[in-house]
């Protein structure tokens, strides 16, 4: 919820488009209905975006494509390690084990193959950003089911559909890297990159992952965003708790300060 309405608030506030994606590619695991879902929650919110609804599930296809030319170009390899191998490993990135050609038979995974050194960008709320490849390992972008996996197509995705600004979780922080690879490695063009602070339970852990976490009670949308407003440090007025959502999006608009969330990777839940 937090970085779906900072996403929004920044996109608005900078007279720009907001896209939405449905990033359903693990099909086997996606709920029915879960889509329409969402779609409801957001409009309750008032939460309006631009353009048609993309689909992951529905655009194999041009991942495909993607997939082929790095493949063309050398910049992949198949792994066979499962993850019960990697963890036993440490957790420590790809140790590059298949590099060389697959250790074991049977099915595989496709990896970006990725260089030595380091990639740095500017995020918009964290700062200077600096992430060693080496590190981070060779990423798989082709699962061992076929499925192509989420750092290949949200590259192609942001592409093909303009993004100009990635607004999104600090969960995702560590993405960012393998993604302006990919870009580089595809010849893309870069978006910049703004990471959001997570909500955070009692014990730390990312609250819409934890056994703490509640669906937002959409009887009161406006409370609702004002409440997310007090967790995106905006410092909204008493009285905006009261008032209709899109009243609550409208002054969230016109007062976005991001350098409120300088830094912050972490808010606790209230």
């Amino acid at each position: 919820m937090l970085a779906a309405v900072g996403s929004f608030l920044d996109a608005r506030h900078c007279g720009g488009r907001w896209l939405l994606r449905m990033e359903d590619l693990d099909t086997p695991r996606t709920q029915p209905g879960s889509a329409a879902d969402i779609l409801r929650t957001l409009e309750t919110l008032a939460l309006h975006w631009d353009g048609e609804v993309t689909y992951q599930s529905r655009r194999p296809a041009r991942y495909r494509e993607a997939l082929g030319l790095l493949r063309e170009r050398g910049l992949t390899f198949e792994c066979s390690c499962s993850r019960q191998t990697l963890a036993a490993q440490g957790d420590s990135g790809y140790p590059g084990t298949c590099r060389e050609g697959a250790r074991e038979t049977g099915p595989t995974a496709t990896r970006f193959r990725v260089r030595e050194g380091r990639v740095h960008w500017q995020d918009r709320f964290q700062g200077p950003r600096s992430q060693d490849l080496t590190q981070l390992g060779d990423v798989v972008i082709r699962r061992r089911d076929g499925l192509i996996a989420y750092q290949l197509a949200v590259v192609v995705d942001d592409a093909d559909q303009g993004v100009t600004d990635v607004v999104r979780g600090a969960d995702l922080l560590e993405s960012t890297a393998w993604q302006i690879e990919l870009q580089r490695a595809l010849g893309l063009r870069h978006p910049r990159y703004g990471h959001l602070p997570l909500v955070t339970a009692p014990d730390g852990a990312k609250l819409a992952k934890s056994r703490h976490a509640l669906a937002p009670d959409l009887a009161d949308p406006g409370k609702v965003l004002f409440e997310t407003l007090v967790l995106l440090r905006q410092r909204p007025p008493g009285e905006l708790a009261g008032l209709p959502a899109a009243e609550v999006l409208k002054w969230g608009i016109s007062n976005w300060k991001l350098g409120n969330l300088a830094g912050i990777v972490a808010v606790p839940a209230p």
